[in-house]
């Protein structure tokens, strides 16, 4: 990398006396009119290996080439050297680059390397412990699965690039003509060439190796990023001998980091290199990047763009004017779980509406039935408002119930209000109360249960009109969903008395929570009595009986 030089003839010349060139990646404009010119000695400033010397002004010419003007500029990146009639240009790589990247090491005993964006370690994506249904062989991918009914939707977890090409030719010898995928992961992954694949790494911080990056749309496009992990990953290995440093075993670090050689930046491939390359060999195949959160509900702008998809697919949006048949929907994160559950339900709820109510009942049987659980009051105030609220939750439910394989949405709302209900003496997790992380968790999944049934309410309404509106256009038309979101969390107003019998809750005397700033207790028998002046308006804290 020291004596790399990089040389580039430009188009075209031009007299001395008119002639003007611009750097324009420097950002610098020189011109080669008569103008003073500073002469050094003869390549005094320039070693024999090529580089410039580090005390060298911005701007310097040596007397060269029979004394013809040579500009030598310097910047962050590189000297550049420019003829005076911008037909030769030498960039001239040295140190420089180095300074822009920082370095680290994951324990003293382990190797000190690169870090991607300055902090973060380059870990294999999936593990094998992670595929549960053991479908990466037969399959291609980790717990790649079918909904249970006959609906063409599928999921899994990230598979490697032949692992990608196998699901894709599995899929085609099924039948399956048009097949629309959804990656639905929101972190940058990469593809690093691995003998005869490419396998997907994402980037982790030291303090959890164990944990994607997540959270990251509002910073910078995952494109973009991706994009960014690749050059500088391309600039590691230039610097290190064609090799990066990448870890495979996070938990006992046999054998780590593994290097990985990188001799060009076509030894990885992006998320849309990876996914988009079917297109060029498969008619019916299209692809989109729909990133959901981690935890809890989609925003309303990740609907508005599930919602743009389906207006394009002209076969799926109005399916009983059109083909018979819709498309094969794929969906995919990391390992097949919680996101790609979630999204499997949603294109379960498209498909009843291009298959009708009809396609319901023969499919419910299928479904084993689970016993009834007592709803939430922000789920009953819900279905209470809604028109056909009761179907439209039951048609979410039953969709629950055909995604149901890996991950219920529903169920996990009740095993974590239990998992809030059953503690005694609270104590720490993952940083915080456990009462708070339970409390948490229930929220989560169940605000994502009410999107679910207020999306299908969309669905009933805008499905037969294509679309008219977007999901956040007619939530703003229904802005009594936002004051119920608001008091999700009151369910003390209607809470069994077990959880004060069991010890689950105690009872505390309600006047030390409303302290008589007025001191109005000894004359009024209640705590802030007052009145506005002038008018027969009065306030009062929480009275006793007397």
């Amino acid at each position: 990398m020291a004596e790399n030089k990089q040389q580039r003839k430009s188009p075209g010349s031009g007299d001395r006396s008119s002639s003007h060139f611009s750097l324009w990646s420097m950002g610098t404009t020189a011109s080669a009119a008569p103008q003073p010119v500073y002469v050094a000695p003869p390549l005094d400033r320039v070693h024999a290996n090529g580089m410039a010397n580090s005390s060298m002004s911005p701007f310097h010419t040596v007397s060269i080439h029979n004394s013809k003007a040579k500009s030598i500029i310097t910047n962050k990146v590189a000297p550049v050297v420019i003829t005076y009639n911008c037909r030769q240009e030498f960039q001239i790589h040295d140190d420089i680059l180095k300074a822009n990247y920082k370095v680290g090491r994951i324990s003293d005993s382990l190797p000190e390397h690169y870090l991607v964006k300055g902090e973060y370690f380059l870990v294999q994506d999936v593990y094998s412990k992670a595929d549960v249904l053991n479908t990466t062989g037969s399959h291609g991918a980790p717990n790649f699965r079918q909904v249970k009914g006959s609906y063409p939707l599928y999921g899994m977890g990230q598979p490697t690039l032949n692992g990608f090409k196998q699901v894709l030719q599995r899929l085609q010898a099924q039948g399956q003509e048009e097949i629309i995928f959804f990656c639905v992961r929101e972190e940058p992954v990469v593809f690093l060439h691995k003998e005869d694949d490419f396998v997907p790494y994402t980037p982790r911080r030291k303090e959890n190796l164990h944990e994607n990056l997540h959270g990251l749309q509002g910073e910078e496009k995952v494109e973009r990023l991706e994009l960014t992990i690749r050059n500088e990953l391309h600039d590691f290995a230039k610097l290190t001998e064609n090799i990066f440093y990448v870890y495979n075993d996070i938990e006992f670090f046999k054998d780590e980091p593994q290097k990985m050689s990188i001799t060009c930046e076509e030894d990885i491939h992006l998320t849309e290199e990876v996914y988009k390359r079917p297109m060029f060999t498969m008619q019916g195949y299209r692809y989109y990047r729909l990133p959901l959160p981690m935890d809890g509900a989609p925003l309303e702008e990740d609907f508005d763009a599930f919602v743009n998809i389906l207006r394009e697919s002209p076969s799926l949006c109005l399916g009983h004017n059109a083909s018979p048949q819709p498309p094969t929907l794929l969906f995919s994160c990391q390992v097949g779980v919680g996101r790609t559950n979630l999204a499997m339900i949603l294109g379960t709820l498209v498909m009843n509406r291009f298959k009708g109510d009809s396609q319901l009942p023969s499919q419910v049987e299928e479904v084993a039935a689970s016993e009834p659980r007592p709803l939430f009051q922000v789920i009953q105030s819900l279905i209470n408002k809604l028109p056909n609220g009761q179907q439209v939750m039951e048609e979410v439910d039953h969709a629950i119930a055909l995604c149901s394989e890996m991950h219920n949405i529903k169920e996990a709302i009740y095993e974590n209000a239990s998992k809030l209900e059953g503690i005694g003496e609270d104590y720490q997790i993952q940083g915080s109360s456990t009462k708070e992380y339970f409390l948490n968790r229930t929220k989560q999944s169940l605000e994502c249960y009410f999107y679910l049934i207020v999306f299908n309410a969309y669905l009933h309404e805008q499905y037969p009109l294509a679309f008219v509106s977007n999901f956040s256009q007619w939530m703003c038309c229904h802005a009594w969903l936002y004051r119920l979101l608001a008091n999700m969390d009151v369910s003390e107003l209607s809470a069994p008395a077990e959880l004060v019998t069991n010890g689950a809750r105690i009872l505390v005397a309600d006047e030390y929570l409303a302290p008589d700033v007025l001191s109005t207790v000894k004359e009024m028998k209640a705590a802030n009595f007052r009145r506005v002046p002038k008018m027969p308006v009065y306030g009062v804290a929480q009275p006793t009986s007397e």
